[in-house]
């Protein structure tokens, strides 16, 4: 590593390996080697160059321990990246993965998209996932180092904007919306049916709230039986997945298919009469956005998240998210 002739732009995502963050990884690259190679040296820090095969034109540094242990990234962070940065004195260190490190650079950035910090954690919901009870008592200290070094804060909504500038005083914060042109398109089915299918995509993660769902489920049972609400998660393949297999087993009309294909969620999206979205924490509520091209109707938690993804969609019914009842009416109206 030396000096470029051209102007540096340093991408920090160690990381990121799967599903959304490395699609965000592989769009930032993307677009970088798309409009500003000619201009500048791009350089990622990556955990796995192979992850990232058909992008050109980049170079890549492989850190493969990253994610071993949050003691290597802690050193990567506020000791190794400093030596980078001495190093190749870059115009842009933008670092992708909520830490602020320890570097030097013209203009510093850090994208900031887990909102653990500011869910309301009960006990039972930390004994199910006691990882992101840790990151629900400390993240907030995470991002509060070297924030203020940032000349930029980049988040995805509105409401997080305002709870940084809240919480760590920071004015330089921009709402940077997800990109989903060009996303898959919807073979809408119009045939009528006798069973109404709500459908969930999820994983099992106790903030997306499907204990309403199950309740709601189980109070409108006793009056319908002429409906199904799918669910994308495997009832065996973690603590708070094996906790909803137990709290539904006496509900009927609910359906747990698994883990499927993109491709399949979107089959899904064309198939179902009702998207329900009941969680109560998300940084933006992909499948909301995704579901809207069908024009048909949606079930969402009343939250400020929801209400910014939803936007002016007018096919949607808002719900407390902790009251099964008022779901439950929402799904007889849907």
């Amino acid at each position: 590593m030396g000096k470029s002739l051209k102007p540096v732009i340093i991408i920090s995502a160690i990381n990121f390996t799967l599903g959304g963050p490395l699609s965000i990884l592989q769009d930032c690259l993307s677009y970088l080697q798309q409009c500003y190679l000619q201009e500048y040296k791009v350089v990622a820090l990556v955990h796995d160059k192979s992850l990232l095969a058909d992008i050109d034109g980049i170079e890549f540094i492989e850190l493969p321990k990253s994610t071993r242990s949050y003691f290597y990234r802690l050193y990567y962070e506020y000791i190794y990246f400093n030596k980078i940065s001495q190093q190749l004195k870059p115009y842009l260190w933008l670092s992708l993965h909520d830490m602020t490190p320890n570097v030097k650079a013209d203009v510093r950035a850090v994208y900031c998209h887990n909102p653990s910090p500011f869910y309301k954690l009960n006990l039972k919901h930390a004994l199910l996932d006691p990882t992101f009870a840790l990151f629900n008592l400390f993240y907030k200290y995470i991002y509060k180092i070297n924030i203020k070094q940032n000349d930029f804060v980049i988040v995805q909504q509105d409401w997080l904007r305002t709870a940084f500038k809240r919480l760590y005083g920071v004015n330089s914060v921009v709402v940077a919306y997800p990109d989903i042109e060009g996303g898959q398109s919807i073979e809408v089915a119009n045939d009528a049916r006798e069973i109404y299918s709500f459908f969930f995509p999820t994983l099992p993660r106790f903030f997306k709230n499907i204990e309403v769902i199950v309740d709601a489920v189980r109070i409108l049972n006793q009056q319908h039986n002429d409906f199904e609400v799918v669910m994308t998660i495997d009832k065996t393949e973690n603590k708070y997945a094996r906790y909803i297999a137990e709290y539904s087993d006496d509900v009927a009309n609910l359906k747990f298919i698994g883990r499927v294909s993109r491709e399949e969620v979107f089959s899904l999206y064309g198939q179902s009469d009702c998207l329900i979205f009941p969680s109560k924490l998300e940084t933006w509520g992909l499948p909301i956005t995704e579901f809207k091209p069908t024009q048909k109707p949606m079930l969402v938690a009343d939250l400020p998240y929801a209400h910014e993804t939803v936007g002016d969609y007018q096919h949607v019914e808002f719900f407390d998210p902790d009251n099964a009842l008022a779901h439950q009416r929402c799904i007889i109206h849907a």
